[in-house]
């Protein structure tokens, strides 16, 4: 750590980490049938910006625009085993009418069990659509204020 780090405040040293650390490299969602699930990955993932595909007929990832493949990247890997359970993937996105138009894309694509979007917790602040894949696989696409 420099000096410079040393007498930085906490908050200071907090901002410093997040401009530091990536949130994550991928994601690996297990699926038990690939084409069960597809349609609103396809759907959904290219209009979050993840146009880009790379698949081998077992696993498929959808990559950033850029054809950097260091970028991170959302996966769906076979596994005929896997049952869906409590975990949620929330995707964040830039504004209420992004997660209204989204919500719509993935609507359209066939997501389950929808809720929204509306505002959740109490809070006017957090504005969200819940929903599942065909899996069973529980999404979410938020926007925070």
């Amino acid at each position: 750590m420099s000096d410079t780090s040393a007498r930085a405040t906490a908050p200071q040293r907090r901002k410093e980490r997040q401009t530091d650390m990536m949130l994550y490299d991928h994601m690996d969602l297990r699926v038990s049938d690939l084409v069960k699930v597809r349609a609103l990955y396809d759907a959904m993932l290219p209009a979050m910006g993840f146009p880009r595909l790379a698949e081998d007929g077992k696993n498929v990832n959808y990559y950033l625009e850029a054809e950097d493949r260091s970028q991170p990247f959302f996966g769906l890997m076979t596994d005929p085993q896997h049952r869906a359970n409590g975990t949620r993937i929330a995707f964040r996105a830039n504004s209420r009418d992004e997660v209204d138009r989204l919500a719509e894309v993935a609507r359209a694509a066939g997501a389950r069990s929808i809720e929204g979007p509306e505002n959740y917790g109490g809070s006017p602040r957090y504005y969200a659509v819940f929903f599942e894949d065909a899996d069973g696989n529980k999404l979410e696409i938020c926007y925070r204020e």
